[in-house]
């Protein structure tokens, strides 16, 4: 039994009034990650090629320049090519969603996943051995841990709020939707009176 059309009477929709696009939210997130990725690769380059770690907070954190054929935190070493076109994949669909965000949170975390996988993606089309087969450079560790870079960091909190944002009902439409406590209870929306219901008619006006 429905209420509203694609609305179970177990749901309530708080559907916010109408917002701009949060493509600008989105746009200037990955920017942001890209540029500290970016910088943050350049810098490690110069300064820590051809030296040994360099060991910070009494081994806790470890600035060690390593290049990674594979995915995030080293994952998938043999499939460098696939990755990459994996890669071209995921910002083609980042930015054909922008055209319909709403969601500052969502865009906010789909501009970590742009940010994160554009500054890898950078990797594997400039440096060597070759296009789409470059190698990530990576300089993050921590214990017992694989090493990382700015890029993957933003890919996993991205992926992470992403699972959150899913979880606690929040549309990229800006709307959300949660269950509802009351089995009867009518869809709420947002920036919408409830109507009060309409007196009942006694049996005699009924019948006149």
């Amino acid at each position: 039994m429905q209420t509203t059309r694609g609305t179970s009477l177990t749901e309530e929709v708080l559907a916010a009034p109408r917002r701009p696009r949060r493509s600008g939210v989105l746009v200037t997130t990955a920017v942001l990650v890209l540029a500290a990725d970016v910088i943050s690769k350049v810098l490690v380059v110069d300064k820590l090629a051809n030296r040994p770690p360099v060991r910070l907070l009494d081994g806790l954190l470890t600035l060690d320049y390593t290049r990674n054929p594979g995915a995030a935190f080293s994952i998938g070493t043999g499939a460098t090519l696939i990755f990459g076109i994996v890669a071209i994949a995921v910002i083609a669909v980042i930015l054909r969603t922008s055209r319909r965000l709403f969601s500052r949170p969502w865009a906010v975390v789909l501009g970590l996943l742009l940010g994160g996988a554009t500054g890898n993606l950078i990797d594997r089309l400039v440096r060597s051995p070759g296009v789409l087969r470059g190698y990530v450079v990576d300089w993050i560790q921590l214990p017992h841990f694989a090493v990382f870079n700015l890029a993957d960091s933003a890919i996993t909190v991205g992926g992470a709020l992403a699972v959150l944002l899913a979880l606690t009902g929040h549309q990229m439409d800006g709307s959300v939707i949660r269950p509802n406590r009351g089995a009867h209870a009518a869809p709420i929306r947002w920036g919408h009176r409830k109507q009060a219901d309409p007196p009942a008619q006694s049996p005699d006006e009924s019948t006149s």
